[in-house]
């Protein structure tokens, strides 16, 4: 079993946070300010022993790595930002193909969505657009790839590099684009790209030239699960805020159906969720999560991939997504816990990788 965790790399200072946002904006800064809305209410979140690192560190990104590595998971998913030839956050991962470190498996998911002051994603209150051009602007795209794409580390099936895209149901002509790349990447001495779309948080088109689905948690719940149960609003003092039961999200996912006209289906998992450290009040969060419960649902979770889904690949929300309360890495609270419990899970369902001679 393969297990995925996906990497947010805004760990870092651009110019163009430090227009929108502030001087100096990172996401360790909504990490930072985050306060507990109600009793029970764990924020703010900080990292074991203080350790704000900067992903344009070496010894930040090896660090990743090397405790991914020794929980047991698989690789690495970096998002991906791109704007019609404009690309933001790139750094940290184009270190990581030009240094060769870490040597750690992984693949790009592509985070097609504008982004807004409102984080969501929309096209209220843009900060940039997302635009996708015609074929000389896919042309110029899939060559900014090309070079991750040929990377030994670079995670592939059927000898070809998975590329994940977040919303191709925004994207125009989009069939004409993934022949467009295909056609490409053959010319280019590859076998073809192995793409997956998004299963997540909204409205999910019928579109080909897609080879496998993934299914990304908690959202695709929230949108698509058994979720009669699942919210409630609490009051905090004339405001109210949006919360789940973490169980119940968790027992949605257990009792799907995997089934979605026989198309491949990686199926995915989450940690945890709360995004109140971006959106205050306006945010969602989840009540009742724990390292122990997380890794009873993961275990179940192991079993249902290799029985039902048949995937080798299980995808986790999230590595790093501390602003969305979604990681796996250590805590001052928790510590190791969250991830000992991959660990746990992974031995359970006899998957844990070999460790290497």
């Amino acid at each position: 079993m393969k297990l995925i965790a996906f990497l947010l790399p805004q760990f870092h200072r651009i110019p163009e946070n430090d227009q929108w946002w502030g001087e100096g904006f990172t996401e360790w800064t909504n990490t930072k300010k985050a306060v507990p809305l109600y009793p029970g209410h764990l924020q703010p979140k900080e990292p074991f022993e203080q350790y704000y690192y900067d992903l344009t560190d070496r010894a930040a990104r090896n660090w990743q790595a090397e405790v991914a590595k020794a929980f047991g998971i698989y690789g690495f998913c970096y998002y991906h930002y791109w704007f019609k030839g404009k690309p933001l956050l790139e750094r940290p991962f184009n270190q990581v193909l030009t240094s060769g470190e870490p040597q750690f498996p992984f693949c790009l998911s592509w985070a097609n969505e504008s982004w807004t002051r409102k984080w969501d994603g929309g096209d209220n209150e843009l900060l940039i657009r997302q635009e996708y051009g015609d074929e000389e602007d896919w042309e110029l795209h899939f060559y900014e790839l090309l070079k991750a794409f040929r990377d030994e580390r670079y995670i592939r099936i059927d000898n070809k590099p998975v590329f994940i895209i977040y919303r191709p149901g925004k994207i125009p002509r989009c069939d004409e684009m993934l022949n467009l790349w295909n056609r490409l990447a053959v010319k280019n001495g590859l076998d073809g790209i192995f793409f997956v779309r998004t299963l997540g948080g909204f409205e999910i088109p019928s579109q080909n030239g897609f080879d496998a689905s993934v299914e990304f948690e908690p959202h695709y719940t929230f949108a698509h699960g058994d979720t009669q149960r699942l919210w409630h609003y609490m009051d905090l003092g004339g405001k109210e805020h949006l919360v789940f039961d973490y169980d119940q999200a968790w027992l949605s996912i257990l009792n799907r159906s995997h089934h979605r006209n026989g198309e491949k289906i990686f199926p995915g998992a989450y940690v945890n969720w709360d995004n109140t450290p971006r959106l205050g009040e306006r945010g969602q969060s989840a009540i009742g999560a724990s390292p122990r419960k997380f890794g009873w649902y993961l275990t179940k979770q192991i079993g249902r991939a290799k029985s039902l889904y048949q995937s080798d690949f299980l995808f986790i929300n999230a590595w790093n997504e501390w602003a969305e309360g979604a990681f796996l890495e250590p805590d001052r609270r928790y510590q190791f816990r969250y991830l000992e419990e991959v660990k746990k899970a992974l031995e359970q369902a006899g998957a844990f990788p070999a460790v290497d001679s």
